[in-house]
């Protein structure tokens, strides 16, 4: 899975993001870090092929994906929610995969509401089941644990080593770092909408010369600018 981004953005020669390059291998974890407006949600659309204006290369295989804001249908219930992906792929079997995923997030007493009108860790979970429904080789999340408690993100926090365990590879935006400290392989610093540094923790650690945390790094990569 290779990601080239020449250049990227919202109007033709105009781009917000330039020379972003990595690879993310079968059974890895890429943290994409940097702070509000460093280029990581416009990376994100260029990987998912929706940004108006792109020029590079990506190859991704089939991905699963939750975004940084619940995107749900208006007056689709949590069951037209899933039955219309299920619908998509044939296959009536896997509302037991469903099933499975709604009482992980302990939303299956909700499948007949209307998701539009859930509490925002409720939309999240709803989006991490239609994102897990379907077994694929990359998942991409953008900032998944955002208003999830503190069962939910345990729950989550397995359901990623579980799909991670099978090979399957993810491409994880978040601001919470200690997490990504702990979950990713390897990182993507971003800031100003150009690559600052990328490798594992160990490799960041040589960069800035101290065997600090990752929180600690992205401070001292943003205090030598």
């Amino acid at each position: 899975m290779e990601i080239h981004i020449q250049q990227a953005g919202y109007v033709a020669n105009e781009p917000s993001i330039e020379q972003i390059e990595f690879l993310i291998t079968p059974g890895e974890i890429v943290g994409l870090i940097g702070g509000n407006g460093a280029g990581k949600s416009t990376t994100i659309q260029s990987v998912l092929g929706v940004i108006p204006y792109f020029e590079g290369d990506i190859s991704i295989p089939s991905y699963g994906y939750v975004p940084e804001r619940p995107l749900l249908y208006e007056h689709f219930t949590l069951r037209e929610h899933l039955q219309f992906l299920i619908d998509e792929f044939h296959d009536e079997n896997l509302w037991h995969k469903a099933n499975q995923l709604l009482t992980l997030f302990q939303i299956d007493k909700r499948l007949d509401d209307l998701p539009i009108y859930f509490s925002k860790g409720m939309q999240q979970k709803v989006m991490l089941v239609l994102a897990f429904l379907i077994e694929r080789p990359l998942y991409i999340l953008d900032e998944p644990f955002m208003g999830l408690d503190p069962r939910a993100m345990r729950e989550l926090l397995m359901l990623i080593d579980e799909r991670k365990q099978q090979g399957a590879s993810f491409l994880l935006c978040t601001h919470q770092l200690e997490m990504a400290e702990k979950l990713c392989d390897h990182y993507v610093l971003l800031h100003e909408g150009r690559m600052q540094a990328q490798g594992t923790l160990q490799e960041l650690q040589q960069i800035v010369g101290q065997p600090i945390s990752l929180l600690d790094i992205f401070y001292e990569l943003q205090g030598r600018l």
